[in-house]
């Protein structure tokens, strides 16, 4: 399917649930204004890229929302961190494998440093949120503590070299718990 008939079908879906269709090309400013409801809606409406291999490099990072804090207190503060420069995730480094498979592993900042941490592999699979296909980034890997195990990020294309995704806590007999959403953009490599 083209971008024009993706982002076509992705504003006709969108404007059918009811939340506000902002335009087919977002950013992670875009992302970032809109609601938990819109941006479960968005990834709802999105899809892979055609080609896998698109999905390497160093894109940047950004935490968009977390779930539940729409309206509170805490909303316009945690928005507010997650967009400047001392936020500490800064993204994910990705590297395809071949086969629809790859590796990644987190960006952190901390003070002057910045670390590698976490690594995960990629791979399509059906996604907790809704059954379609879906990047799964599996931190089931060796060398990862016990917590970041537990982590259940997946990511769609929802713009050309854009991708959002939930993060999400994998629970003992029940589906993922949704924590928040975040975006990488390849259109930005650091």
């Amino acid at each position: 399917m083209s971008t024009i008939a993706t982002t076509e079908r992705t504003a006709k879906d969108f404007s059918r649930s009811g939340a506000t269709v902002h335009n087919g090309r977002y950013t992670l400013d875009s992302l970032a204004d809109m609601s938990s409801a819109e941006l479960e809606n968005l990834y709802r409406s999105s899809g892979l890229p055609e080609d896998l291999t698109k999905i390497s490099g160093r894109p940047k990072g950004r935490m968009l929302t977390v779930h539940h804090t729409d309206g509170t207190l805490a909303f316009a503060p945690l928005r507010a961190f997650a967009s400047m420069n001392i936020f500490p995730w800064d993204g994910k480094s990705f590297s395809h494998q071949g086969a629809g498979k790859g590796d990644g592993i987190n960006r952190v900042k901390l003070l002057f440093a910045q670390f590698d941490w976490f690594s995960f592999k990629t791979r399509a699979e059906p996604s907790a949120i809704d059954g379609k296909p879906c990047i799964f980034l599996d931190y089931e890997q060796p060398g990862n503590p016990f917590f970041i195990a537990r982590i259940h990020d997946e990511i769609r294309e929802v713009s050309p070299g854009l991708y959002m995704g939930p993060a999400m806590w994998k629970r003992s007999g029940e589906g993922p718990l949704l924590i928040l959403w975040f975006a990488v953009d390849f259109n930005q490599q650091r």
